[in-house]
């Protein structure tokens, strides 16, 4: 399916004006080779003549091989097979003009949107700049590549640091369990003497425990959420860059401002009062192994 619809775009190429860029009308043919619909090359050979440039001898618009006046036949296997192109659907879903019915091959740069042949001399676009719409599409695809590759990008550096604050939560809570199993042990020798500080300490300790746990859920809340985001930011560039460009550049504009957001800026998982109270605890924890010690 690819390679026939290559074939059509060949076909369609070859049945085009240089001029014009549209079929072929009663092409004919200069000596040099090359083919232009009649209407077109009387237009421009009218131009030099306009200009004073050698009227009545020219020079092929492709090519700039001299001609002169009158020196094109009728190409009548080219204008069988533009009429044969006319009636073949554009290859890609290429869009038509709802107004003239033409191919929007044409892009306005002022007012954003592809027009066709038509449009492009109409009062209303007729003072714009435009270009050809594949080119243009190529070039906002590139911009738009380019910004996905920053969002994937972030997205690596979001799950990084999920990692990172996965492990960082771990060694903490790894740390409050080795401090708690300290103390069980401490108290297990003198249970009745110390019953209401061992109560107390790990008291403060699950509290602390249960800090990290909540600061954790947040933490990892926050980073999903805007990993969701880009990935759904990317999937819509992704498929977006699938479309044809006359459907690609509706609206390309507000696609960009919504790929170009602003960089992610990574939290902060743990605080570091937090982790002050996590070594106090600790520090208070080493200071009754001391008074233990002294007691037995």
């Amino acid at each position: 399916a690819m390679a026939a619809r290559n074939r059509v775009k060949d076909l369609q190429a070859v049945a085009n004006c240089s001029l014009c860029q549209d079929y072929f009308k009663d092409p004919v043919i200069l000596k040099c080779g090359h083919n232009f619909c009649r209407s077109c090359i009387t237009r421009y050979c009218e131009s030099v003549d306009f200009m004073n440039i050698s009227p009545c001898s020219y020079t092929c618009p492709l090519c700039r091989e001299a001609f002169r006046e009158g020196e094109f036949q009728p190409n009548l296997q080219l204008r069988n097979i533009a009429d044969i192109m006319k009636k073949i659907p554009e290859p890609g879903g290429r869009r038509a003009c709802k107004e003239h019915g033409k191919l929007l091959k044409l892009f306005c740069e002022v007012d954003q949107t592809p027009i066709c042949l038509v449009c492009r001399e109409s009062p209303t676009h007729k003072e714009h700049p435009v270009a050809p719409a594949d080119e243009v599409a190529l070039d906002y695809k590139a911009q738009i590549q380019s910004c996905l590759d920053i969002l994937k990008n972030e997205r690596e550096n979001i799950l990084s640091f999920k990692l990172s604050g996965e492990n960082e939560s771990q060694e903490l809570l790894k740390q409050l369990e080795t401090e708690k199993q300290k103390i069980v042990s401490e108290f297990q020798q003198l249970r009745q003497f110390l019953e209401e500080q061992e109560r107390l300490l790990l008291a403060q300790l699950e509290e602390l425990n249960k800090e990290v746990e909540k600061r954790r859920a947040e933490y990892v809340a926050k980073l999903s959420e805007e990993i969701s985001s880009f990935s759904s930011l990317i999937s819509e560039m992704e498929q977006k860059c699938q479309q044809p460009a006359s459907e690609f550049l509706q609206d390309i504009k507000g696609t960009l401002s919504r790929c170009e957001r602003e960089k992610f800026r990574k939290p902060v998982a743990f605080s570091s009062e937090l982790k002050r109270r996590i070594r106090e605890s600790s520090q208070k924890n080493a200071a009754l192994e001391t008074i233990v010690k002294k007691f037995k």
